[in-house]
């Protein structure tokens, strides 16, 4: 494909904050066989937070979800919705990629007013309806033995791309790190290896038991310095779960004290983090330093759980996983799955990276 003919590229990828952190390697990969193309991305407020500023992308467009939600004017928010498809038609794109592959980002790609609309096979909501060319992989997008990223990455090939590496570029976030959170590492022990632990995720079927993050915590916080992330909106599971810790000496507990920058700071200085299938698992690997070990009950390690030498995925040994819903759907034992995966499993792990590092 002629490098010269192609001036201007545009990704749709909308949310959630995993799946646009899952498209970064195409951007990555786009970019580096046209490095002087304009390549812009349009996103929900929700995951855009690495992709503003990011050195991969020259414009942004973001869609204010949250503010749409909240807006009782139906009718602004859907001229303020046309008045950014005004504008990412008057660039008349090249390429405009649908990775999102639902009906919202369909729409979106059929109004963009792209030369080239392309979008991958399998898509749902009859999302490829709006596309003009579709990229056939045999696939459905929900795939669970496809990784997401290699799923991806077939567009960068489709498109000539040469360089395919799973490789994540981040903004610089380093003006962003609270000062409150870059004490708080500085003062925890260094003679000891720092384990992080984000216990909490946004799907009630992806979650641990409570009892196993507690003797998870138990066994290794007099050996390991333990940080604790999650949300405010979270806090009542971090409550559960250190209310039954005795001798917290060794844990920081940083539940609704964080932003998502803080969290790649926190990430950059731990040795290990532990995780369900969650943006901190995401993010994690983005941060391409400490070794992961991912959690998976409803939903697929092959499919999302970062993957190469420094990562490893525990699946739910259970007939019904992965399911890829929301919520259990079994009458009896509910949520069964998330009991399959051992604390001692996961301690194994543990100290096969310490033998490695």
């Amino acid at each position: 494909m002629d490098k010269n003919k192609i001036k201007k590229i545009l990704i749709i990828r909308l949310s959630a904050l995993g799946d646009t952190i899952h498209t970064l390697p195409l951007a990555n990969a786009i970019k580096k066989q046209f490095p002087t193309l304009q390549l812009d991305w349009i996103v929900e407020d929700k995951a855009s937070k690495f992709i503003i500023n990011n050195p991969l992308i020259n414009n942004v467009y973001e869609l204010p979800r949250k503010k749409w939600k909240k807006n009782k004017n139906k009718i602004q928010n859907i001229i303020e919705f046309f008045q950014i498809i005004k504008k990412i038609q008057k660039e008349k794109y090249d390429i405009v990629i649908d990775t999102q592959q639902l009906l919202k980002s369909g729409i979106i790609l059929g109004l963009s007013g792209g030369k080239r609309k392309i979008t991958l096979d399998g898509g749902r909501e009859f999302s490829y309806l709006f596309a003009n060319e579709i990229i056939k992989t045999g696939r459905k997008q929900f795939d669970i033995s496809y990784h997401v990223v290699k799923r991806n990455l077939e567009i960068a090939k489709y498109l000539g791309c040469e360089d395919l590496k799973e490789e994540f570029i981040l903004p610089d976030f380093s003006k962003e790190y609270s000062n409150e959170i870059i004490e708080i590492i500085s003062k925890i022990d260094k003679n000891k290896k720092t384990i992080v632990i984000a216990p909490a995720t946004t799907w009630e079927n992806k979650h641990w038991t409570i009892d196993g993050w507690i003797e998870i915590i138990n066994i290794l916080k007099n050996e390991f310095n333990i940080i604790i992330t999650a949300t405010k909106a979270e806090e009542n599971l971090t409550k559960k779960i250190l209310s039954n810790i005795k001798d917290k000496e060794n844990i920081v507990d940083l539940t609704g004290k964080t932003s998502l920058a803080d969290i790649v700071y926190i990430d950059k200085n731990a040795d290990i983090v532990i995780t369900p299938d969650s943006g901190s698992c995401h993010i994690a690997w983005a941060v391409n330093k400490p070794y992961i070990i991912s959690l998976f009950f409803a939903t697929s390690a092959k499919r999302t759980a970062p993957f190469g030498d420094k990562y490893y995925s525990l699946s739910a040994n259970i007939s019904c996983s992965p399911c890829m819903k929301k919520r259990c759907q079994r009458s009896d034992k509910i949520n069964e799955c998330s009991k399959t995966i051992s604390p001692h499993e996961i301690i194994n792990i543990v100290k096969k990276v310490l033998q490695q590092k």
